[in-house]
């Protein structure tokens, strides 16, 4: 008989006849079955769409469609001088400013991307890494302008730098200044915005960058093994910010495996923390983002792609994610057109209010097959998490290549497979047909590097400069000591300090990575 195995290597039986013993209900520790006693059948999972190119009024043009169309959340995506701390006009940014998110240089740009939104009647996830801190600081400085009550601001900036070393590449500053930056928020927020997440521990991009399901389980929740000590190390209460931790999965095709792992990512967290000295229900409980998977996605017949973000939507709404965002059919050609962003938004809403699935709570527990494979991701998991700890831990992991060196071999094995035919990808290596030329595509208008280069030029001009240097001289002498800097960020950013300008007085100090 063929063998049938999952991409993380488990071999799923012929049929599963051998009941597994689930005693627990929803809302119990560890939380395997869900981490509120009634989940959907009380509210939804926010939908959320991820969005953000070209200039901040473009991005808040396609803002205010998906509201109308019943998004429930924001996400903003940045591009990458952003997220790398450069300013629109640095020689760096050339090329890719408003590329691949939305261009951010100052408060000025933030006010132009909310224009006509109620920053607290909304809530904003930021997908955002290196700078943070800053992106932070000029979401609620513009939130005070807005006469917010910031105890009432909600919503998540991504804020996980580990990844960036392991998968994803845009970071800026070392290890231990970046884990500094980290826990300054942390200790920040639960002072200053108390229901805002302080990081999204990020598997998705370990999974895009060739990880399997049981790699990227291990490796997310030893990095957040990892912000978890640094905070104790703060002496931060672990009661009191891990309410405030948030994770970020990816849903790919294998719909099973997909659900066991996002069970199984309730359950070892649950024990991680509390083996950490966690007491409260509500800081042993692993609360999650899914994005479908944008590797998975294929450029030849790209309406194929509908059905596969249908498939991982199930797999991300069965497994009990608290929000969802979609991805649009087009993305392996382009940034989403609105009628693909429309398509991914209405997978979600019919999924939500049509299939069903809402009615119960964990409607798959009990099975035989995925108990089993809930226990085996879980089993495989910890066995990874195991050769971390013995390295030192994530960080250590990180520095010495091993989370990279085992992210690469999984990649290369996946590719492998598909080159072989072992892997059908329908349209690719089987089902496949001469294609017509690709349809109409969103594309970015390069002039928009100019026009931030003349905002910027305008804003130096009328700001005033001497209060700006002043702000970024007492940045640089904080940096050189332990005190927190977010009151000293959100002070510079309310001043028209820009974002370049931030990041490169903490260059000078902390140095880049390399």
């Amino acid at each position: 008989m063929e063998k049938h195995v999952t991409d993380a290597g488990i071999i799923i039986q012929p049929v599963y006849t051998q009941p597994v013993p689930l005693t627990e209900l929803p809302g119990q520790f560890p939380y395997t079955r869900g981490i509120h006693a009634t989940m959907y059948r009380d509210k939804l999972w926010t939908m959320r769409q991820y969005a953000g190119f070209s200039t901040a009024e473009a991005s808040n043009e396609r803002y205010h469609y998906l509201l109308r169309q019943g998004v429930m959340g924001l996400s903003v995506a940045f591009d990458l001088p952003t997220q790398i701390g450069y300013d629109s006009d640095h020689p760096m940014a050339e090329g890719e400013v408003g590329k691949v998110g939305v261009a951010i240089d100052s408060l000025e740009d933030m006010e132009r991307l909310f224009k006509g939104i109620t920053l607290e009647n909304i809530s904003t996830s930021m997908t955002i890494n290196a700078t943070a801190f800053i992106l932070l600081a000029l979401y609620v400085a513009l939130a005070k302008k807005q006469g917010a009550d910031l105890k009432k601001l909600s919503g998540t900036i991504q804020n996980d730098i580990l990844k960036e070393y392991a998968a994803r590449g845009t970071f800026i500053y070392p290890p231990q200044p970046s884990m500094r930056l980290i826990t300054d928020i942390f200790a920040w927020c639960s002072r200053e915005v108390p229901r805002w997440n302080t990081i999204s521990i990020s598997g998705y991009h370990i999974r895009e960058a060739g990880a399997n399901a049981v790699q990227e389980l291990a490796f997310t929740l030893s990095n957040g093994k990892a912000y978890l000590k640094a905070a104790l190390e703060k002496g931060l209460d672990i009661n009191v910010f891990a309410q405030r931790l948030s994770f970020f999965f990816n849903a790919h095709n294998h719909l099973f495996e997909e659900v066991a792992k996002f069970r199984a990512a309730r359950r070892m967290w649950a024990n991680i923390t509390r083996s950490l000295g966690a007491t409260d229900a509500k800081a042993q409980m692993l609360r999650f983002h899914t994005q479908t998977g944008g590797s998975t996605l294929t450029a030849q017949q790209p309406h194929n792609n509908i059905v596969r973000v249908a498939v991982q939507t199930l797999a991300a709404t069965l497994g009990g994610t608290q929000s969802l965002h979609t991805n649009g059919y087009d993305e392996a050609l382009s940034l989403p057109t609105e009628e693909a962003a429309r398509i991914a938004l209405r997978t979600q809403q019919v999924i939500g209010y049509e299939s069903g699935i809402t009615d119960t709570v964990d409607p798959l527990a009990g099975s035989y097959y995925v108990e089993a494979l809930t226990n085996e991701v879980e089993a495989k998991a910890w066995d990874l998490v195991a050769r971390i700890d013995a390295m030192g831990g994530a960080v250590s992991a990180i520095e010495q290549g091993f989370v990279q060196e085992e992210i690469a071999r999984s990649a290369y094995k996946y590719q492998q497979q598909v080159e072989d035919g072992e892997k059908i990808i329908v349209g690719v290596n089987k089902f496949t047909m001469e294609e017509q030329a690709a349809p109409d595509v969103f594309r970015i208008d390069d002039s928009i590097r100019r026009v931030q280069a003349e905002r910027l030029q305008s804003l130096r001009a009328r700001r005033d400069n001497q209060q700006v240097q002043a702000l970024l001289q007492q940045l640089e002498a904080g940096a050189r000591t332990e005190d927190n800097l977010m009151p000293l960020v959100v002070t510079a950013v309310e001043n028209y300090c820009t974002l370049g300008e931030i990041a490169d007085t903490l260059r000078k100090v902390w140095g880049e990575h390399r």
